[in-house]
C-alpha cells in the first residue's frame, strides 16, 4: 500500500498498473491536475501476510488540491497474482 501511495504521489503510472490485477486494472490512471499526496495513514489491515492469498487494507490518504486540503479513506483488498501482491478493487468510505 505504500509504495502505491508513493506511486501516485510521483504520478508513476507504469507501477501502478503493474500494481493492479489484470482482472480489475484500467487502461489509464488519471492523475488530477493540481492534486498533491501528502501524507498515508494506515488505519487497519487484515491477513497480506507471508502465508496469505488475500489481504485488506484501511487507510486515509492525505492530499492538497490546489491550497485546499483533502482526505481519502478506503478499504482495499489486495490478493497475490503470480507471487506477487496486486491491489483488486476498493471502496471508499
Amino acid at each position: 500500500m505504500r509504495s502505491r501511495f508513493s506511486a501516485f504521489a510521483v504520478e508513476d503510472e507504469a507501477y501502478l498498473l503493474a500494481t493492479w490485477h489484470p482482472a480489475t486494472r484500467p487502461e489509464r490512471i488519471g492523475f488530477e491536475d493540481g492534486m498533491r499526496w501528502t501524507e498515508l495513514e494506515i488505519v487497519r489491515t487484515e491477513g497480506g501476510g507471508p502465508d496469505d492469498d488475500k489481504g485488506v487494507v484501511e487507510f486515509r490518504a492525505h492530499y492538497l488540491a490546489g491550497t485546499e486540503p483533502g482526505e481519502l479513506h478506503e478499504v482495499s483488498r489486495f490478493v497475490r497474482h503470480d507471487g506477487a501482491w496486486v491491489y483488486v478493487r476498493g471502496k471508499v468510505t
